[in-house]
């Protein structure tokens, strides 16, 4: 049984509407009053030069690159870890993966009896005890404190027990699945896991089992679009975490065939399964931002584009960034982000100051005037004042930790990094690539930036809240079996 402590979920909770109609209990605003809407659209293992306003000649993405040019490119938007759980874990609570034990090797890794002893995987496979406590307030909960409608569709991949699931983290609606759509028998990794059938969930219900992979895209996108359209009236956090370009890759048959045409007609880009999915999701995309202007709110909407972590494997690329997923080099957590508020956020600006994705929590609560939880840390800050006014990054210091362990820090230009006990010191102004090491000659700098690691360890760990588990966790998928 899970241990709760809930005191300020449960005020929160009172503030909340019975069934999803979204109604606020708090007097509705005049006309021109609305508090803006809210979307993030994440990607999955999409890397820094994966969009063509970023400068991937691979992929073609004209309707994110119109985005950029109506709102602004963020050429140094972070997410606070290398690797899916723990970085969305950090978007949903504002937190340092570590604060909210959700970064193995903490306790939460997995160990399997037939692999080699000491090998451990990440939390949040399936049939997983381990996932994010119900304890923690999300930026959904955040969101429906103040009246919003809120909807997920796509990939959550913060466990997978009920006690878990998106519905029990603040979303009304959800759609989607339940961790990443290789986790399942066909997994590379098969015979270490014993993985059931993959399922696809409606709010908590079973109502597929491996669904067609080429069409995962089309309908989450689908949903959101009815979302959308459905909300019209109200104000929405509408988050879309789309599975690809993770693999097993994949596009429907309709976009193959609709990117094979504008390749035909003298696109520059690859050809390439990879650069065919990053189009659908280009579409996808284009397809909110089109619903958003049909319904007459684009205007009152924030809409924010970003992904988990660096690209996986040879797929993707991070140039110029060095690094891929699972790295602490700029190329595993330094995401290609873009953000759009009509009005408000000057298009085809470029702002390169320090932001993370843990600053979306605290910048949207004080945006919408919600509460944050004053029982707790957070760590991200409010960046409303960098998006709109240019002012500094809030951050001081920026950690960049990897199964559990820290491995560097950014202050201002420079990042320190420190892997089994060599050290190196970039300028990321100068050398965003991290090719030139600068320790010797700014011996002051890294033992400034050795003191701040050391003083972060010692606080996260002190001050870390406990993951959530359940005993004898059971598969999803049974549920559609025992039907």
């Amino acid at each position: 049984m899970m241990k709760t402590n809930q005191i300020f979920k449960s005020v929160l909770v009172l503030l909340l509407f019975a069934g999803t109609n979204c109604t606020p209990k708090t007097e509705k605003k005049e006309p021109g009053e609305k508090s803006p809407n809210l979307v993030i659209i994440f990607t999955d293992d999409q890397g820094y030069g994966d969009l063509s306003c970023f400068g991937g000649a691979h992929v073609y993405t004209p309707n994110i690159d119109k985005m950029a040019e109506e709102g602004a490119m963020l050429t140094s938007f972070y997410v606070a870890a290398p690797v899916c759980t723990p970085s969305r874990a950090a978007l949903m609570t504002g937190c340092y993966p570590r604060r909210v034990s959700m970064e193995p090797p903490s306790g939460l890794a997995v160990e399997l009896p037939n692999v080699p002893p000491g090998k451990r995987f990440p939390v949040c496979l399936a049939a997983d005890g381990n996932g994010l406590n119900p304890d923690e307030i999300t930026i959904a909960e955040i969101a429906q404190s103040v009246g919003y409608c809120t909807g997920m569709f796509g990939k959550w991949h913060l466990g997978d027990q009920p006690e878990f699931l998106p519905t029990r983290q603040g979303f009304e609606e959800y759609f989607g699945l339940p961790y990443s759509h290789d986790i399942s028998p066909r997994h590379a990794r098969q015979k270490y896991f014993n993985f059931p059938p993959l399922p696809l969930l409606e709010m908590e219900e079973v109502i597929e089992l491996d669904p067609d992979d080429d069409y995962l895209t089309r309908r989450i996108t689908e949903r959101a679009v009815k979302f959308i359209k459905d909300h019209k009236n109200e104000n929405f956090f509408l988050y879309v975490p789309h599975p690809i370009p993770h693999g097993p890759l994949a596009a429907s048959p309709e976009i193959k065939e609709e990117y094979a045409q504008v390749l035909a007609n003298g696109v520059q880009a690859s050809p390439e399964l990879y650069s065919t999915a990053i189009y659908e999701i280009d579409w996808s995309v284009g397809e909110i931002l089109a619903a958003l202007k049909e319904q007459g709110i684009d205007e009152n909407t924030i809409v924010l584009f970003t992904s988990d972590n660096g690209p996986a494997g040879k797929r993707g690329s991070a140039k110029p960034l060095s690094g891929r997923k699972t790295q602490t080099l700029e190329g595993g957590m330094r995401m290609p982000t873009v953000i759009r508020w009509p009005g408000k956020i000057k298009g085809g600006s470029q702002i390169d100051k320090l932001l993370t994705t843990m600053d979306l929590l605290p910048t949207f609560a004080k945006l919408i005037g919600a509460e944050i939880p004053n029982d707790r840390i957070i760590d991200g800050k409010d960046i409303l004042p960098v998006l709109l006014d240019g002012a500094d990054s809030p951050h001081e210091y920026f950690f960049y930790s990897h199964w559990g362990t820290l491995e560097a820090v950014r202050w201002k230009d420079w990042k320190l990094r420190i892997i089994k006990g060599e050290e190196a010191l970039y300028n990321l102004k100068t050398d965003m690539g991290e090719q030139i090491n600068l320790k010797d000659q700014y011996p002051d700098i890294v033992a400034q930036l050795k003191k701040a690691m050391q003083e972060f360890d010692a606080e996260v760990t002190k001050n870390a809240r406990p993951a959530g588990h359940v005993d004898n966790p059971k598969a999803l998928a049974l549920q559609l079996n025992k039907e």
